[in-house]
């Protein structure tokens, strides 16, 4: 990972240990993922559990509302952002 990590110029940022509210989001995030997905699911096979992570993963971000996004999903909150930068184009375009 660290090969990679250089030759695309990211840099790797750990939590400091026993710190997790340094990455809160994140750590927000994997819990989710585990209770709703991973430990709701016996998984019988590597194909299945890859196809139940897919399915929960394109609930989470296509149609789930999140509070933090105002109650829309990601989707939406990424569309109406995207409306939103070409009405802002428009106008700087107009000024």
């Amino acid at each position: 990972m660290d090969l990679w990590a250089y030759h695309h110029k990211v840099e790797i940022a750990f939590s400091r240990p026993g710190k997790p509210t340094d990455n809160a989001f994140v750590e927000s995030f994997n819990g989710t993922l585990r209770d709703e997905c991973l430990n709701a699911h016996w998984f019988t096979s590597l194909t299945d559990a890859k196809e139940q992570i897919e399915q929960w993963r394109v609930e989470y971000n296509e149609s789930r509302p999140h509070r933090a996004l105002g109650e829309v999903s990601p989707a939406e909150y990424v569309r109406q952002l995207g409306l939103q930068a070409q009405l802002t184009d428009q106008q700087n375009a107009e000024d």
